[in-house]
């Protein structure tokens, strides 16, 4: 495919992100998009010279220091601390001097400048040719990659030849700890300002390697950063490493001669925990350096791109029609890769490892987004992250018994698993996030049959989610069972009655709950499971309220909710988001809809609707959705596919996947929207393809929209890998390896076999024309 560059400042090409010339305007939203991740260690795009930069960002997964949270006037059950991601010790910098004069691309000359993130090596890759302000000319190539297979470990490999005549070079490889970042605006969406937030605990060097050792004031958790390197250069070199505090470097200089050029490989090795002492901690990374240094950057590189070969085989999607929606894609599920891969037990945040939005939290999103994706592509990742919430039950219990509940409840937002949200409206009551928890789980065994984990985690996770909503909810004087009290996604109406969403989830939690017993009834005799009690599971599944409107033909997205005043969206354009525009009071009180709910149930729980349903329900719903989330479009775009609407499916799939890129929320300076990349997989699986998975049973109903001539894309399901491939008039099956697997497409059912593709014709449906967005929330549209 020939490469075009976009109105953005992007080449358009399948497989990578490459941006030429400086923009310093830009570099927050550069560094977020350039970020290295995976799902351990997380590096922002930023230069290595540390200079110029927006906000300079190392992570790592569950490492982060305590704050208080500020209440007004306090009450019973408040959560008392929150939780912020640390800025660790950022190794990425190697400074570079030009005869005494420091590189810096604010300064002199840029007369070349390129960087690229590349999708199939999973590097990050830059060339740069500088003019001093003195007039000295030279060439800088660099190259960094987080390592998939060594999760610890961090390569950069960084050269300079001098161009035009022989020059004296000096190169200063840092540790640098507690860096300045900036302070963050009143936006709610972005993160506290920590100062100073690591204290030093050990600070060591010699020959080429250095380590730090710190830890964080109230958190008490310790991190070891340490770097070695290997040096090349054409005659001989002066080198000098000293260390001390939050800093330690490594200083080369040498004189360099046209044509030839200093080269230096820096590998960085990164460890922390809350328990390990000091000691421990810098033998860790000792280790992992020695390693990596044995390895080479070569072989590195190797693995790393054998790695991303693997997963492409197994997760790529492949667009005809639409060049830069490609690319867009494939970004997409890099960075979700990335965010998830090698987490070992820890959480998936929202933004990833790619900035300090959100302070770090991980939400709903990760179980009700990231993980579909992740559970059909990279299975290991996401069993790991519901390993991690499984590793929280007994804060998660403890929130619960506090809120006077059985059961777990799960925080709305948190890194460690306590619950960190000090709004309770949108935090606490949002208790559907332990069914999405649950939902995950159950789709993730159904997915998997993994009885290991089944086991270990996924019953007790089950068992004491639903406990949590057989207690929460009750049934009333007409033997109803209802969920009052609660918060659904929909974040502008909060604090309502029967929310179908929450509902829905809830009962699906209660079914899956009593499936798991039945499959490991010691499991739940260890978990003190009654007959009595799974009885009383299914009763209040059976009797779950869904409010409906008669009169006018649709579902309620809460009781009562068509009943509220309408909202003038006339008198909101231009101010959207409306969270940073207009008082909660006022949106409360009012139709209008943040982020698809009941929309995205239709998805979610799709067999609790009638086709017929699902159309009056979205032409109702999707004029009152702002879309105020990034979450929204995706869910939009998926049911409008199954509705009829495939043109406007496709106007929503191009909002999702380009939230980033195009940077639609005028905020990805703070991080990447992870669920709506996740949520553009989802779209182009789910409605495009039209696959559902309701009880294991897998179906696909895939329609194509105009726009687009071409869509194919890769699924694992329970060890069977198959790709399904959709034009204007078919879809092709084809199962790559592994056992035979039932499918279905569109209702008619067959046995797909290795080498033995199937292919079924896709019927045309007639148009219709679909319902307007509220004014000033059209769907995205590019300038192409």
């Amino acid at each position: 495919m020939s490469t075009s560059e976009n109105v953005f400042g992007f080449d358009v090409n399948p497989w990578q992100l490459r941006w030429r010339g400086l923009d310093v305007d830009m570099l927050g939203r550069t560094e977020t998009l350039f970020a290295l991740s995976n799902g351990h260690i997380g590096l922002r795009g930023t230069f290595e010279e540390g200079e110029p930069v927006d906000h300079p960002g190392t992570y790592l997964n569950g490492f982060y220091e305590q704050r208080g949270l500020p209440y007004a006037e306090s009450g019973y059950g408040y959560p008392e601390s929150g939780q912020t991601v640390v800025n660790v010790t950022d190794g990425k910098i190697i400074r570079l001097l030009v005869e005494d004069e420091p590189m810096d691309l604010r300064y002199g000359r840029t007369v070349e400048h390129e960087r690229v993130l590349d999708f199939r090596t999973g590097t990050l890759r830059r060339n740069t040719l500088w003019t001093s302000p003195t007039g000295r000319t030279v060439r800088i190539k660099s190259e960094r990659l987080v390592s998939f297979t060594k999760r610890t470990i961090v390569a950069i490999h960084y050269e300079v030849e001098p161009v035009g005549e022989d020059m004296k070079l000096v190169l200063q490889s840092d540790l640098l700890a507690n860096e300045p970042i900036p302070t963050p605006g009143n936006d709610p969406r972005l993160a506290a300002a920590l100062d100073q937030p690591l204290v030093s605990d050990l600070a060591t060097c010699r020959n080429y390697w250095g380590i730090l050792v710190h830890h964080t004031k109230k958190s008490g958790l310790h991190v070891a950063a340490g770097m070695d390197h290997q040096i090349e250069f054409p005659d001989r070199a002066d080198t000098f490493i000293r260390a001390d505090g939050d800093l330690a470097r490594l200083t080369v200089a040498a004189n360099v001669p046209e044509g030839t050029r200093l080269s230096l490989t820096k590998y960085i090795g990164y460890g922390w925990s809350a328990r390990r002492s000091v000691p421990a901690l810098r033998a860790q990374v000792d280790a992992a350096l020695a390693m990596a240094m044995e390895t080479g950057w070569d072989s590195l590189k190797a693995d790393q791109v054998a790695y991303l070969e693997d997963f492409w085989r197994d997760a790529d999607v492949e667009l005809d029609g639409d060049p830069e929606l490609q690319q867009a894609m494939r970004f997409a599920l890099f960075h979700v890769l990335q965010a998830g891969a090698r987490g070992q037990s820890r959480a998936i945040p929202a933004k990833g490892l790619t900035g300090p939005g959100y302070d770090g939290h991980t939400f709903w999103d990760t179980e009700s987004f990231i993980l579909p994706m992740l559970t059909y592509t990279a299975p290991a990742a996401a069993g790991e992250e519901l390993r991690w919430r499984h590793a929280t039950m007994d804060k998660a219990k403890a929130r619960a018994a506090e809120l006077a509940q059985r059961g777990a409840m799960f925080p709305w937002r948190s890194i460690n698993g306590d619950e960190c949200s000090g709004y309770w409206p949108a935090g606490t009551a949002g208790v559907h996030v332990s069914a999405d928890i649950a939902n995950a789980t159950g789709r993730y065994l159904r997915a998997t049959h993994d009885e290991e984990f089944e086991t270990e985690c996924g019953v007790e996770l089950l068992v004491e989610t639903a406990r949590l909503f057989a207690g929460l909810g009750h049934h009333d004087v007409n033997g109803h069972f209802r969920i009052d009290g609660v918060t659904g996604p929909d974040e502008y109406t909060a604090v309502v009655n029967n929310n179908v969403f929450t509902n829905l989830a809830a009962q699906q939690n209660l079914r899956d709950a009593i499936s798991a017993v039945h499959r490991r009834p010691d499991v739940a005799r260890e978990l003190g499971v009654t007959n009595a009690e799974t009885a009383h599971w299914e009763s209040c599944a059976d009797d779950m309220v869904l409010p409906y409107d008669e009169a006018l033909g649709v579902h309620q997205q809460c009781e009562a909710f068509t009943l509220l005043g309408a909202w003038d969206f006339e008198a909101s354009i231009g101010k959207y988001p409306l969270l940073l525009n207009y008082p909660y009071y006022e949106l409360y009180r009012k139709q209008v809809v943040k982020q698809a709910d009941l929309v995205f149930a239709m998805y979610m729980f799709g067999e609790s609707f009638t086709p017929e349903q699902k159309l009056r329900n979205f032409d109702y719903y999707y004029p009152l959705t702002v879309r105020d989330s990034s979450l929204s479009a995706c869910c939009e775009a998926i049911t409008a596919a199954e509705v009829g609407y495939p043109d406007l499916s496709y106007d929503l799939l191009v909002e999702s996947v380009f939230t980033d890129l195009h940077d639609l929320h005028n905020n990805v300076a703070s991080g990447l929207h992870i669920a709506a990349l996740s949520g553009a997989w989802m779209d182009c699986v789910a409605g495009f393809g039209g696959m559902r998975d309701f009880g294991g049973n897998i179906t696909f109903a895939p329609r194509l929209p105009s726009r687009l001539d071409y869509l194919s894309f890769r699924m694992i399901v329970r060890d069977s890998k198959l790709v399904v491939a959709i034009d204007k008039t078919s879809a092709t099956y084809r199962l790559l390896s592994g056992p035979e697997i039932d499918l279905a497409h569109h209702g008619e059912k067959f046995v797909l076999t290795e080498n033995t593709p199937v292919t079924m014709p896709i019927k045309e449906i007639p148009w219709r024309e679909p319902p307007k967005a509220p004014p000033g929330c059209e769907p995205y549209r590019r300038q192409v």
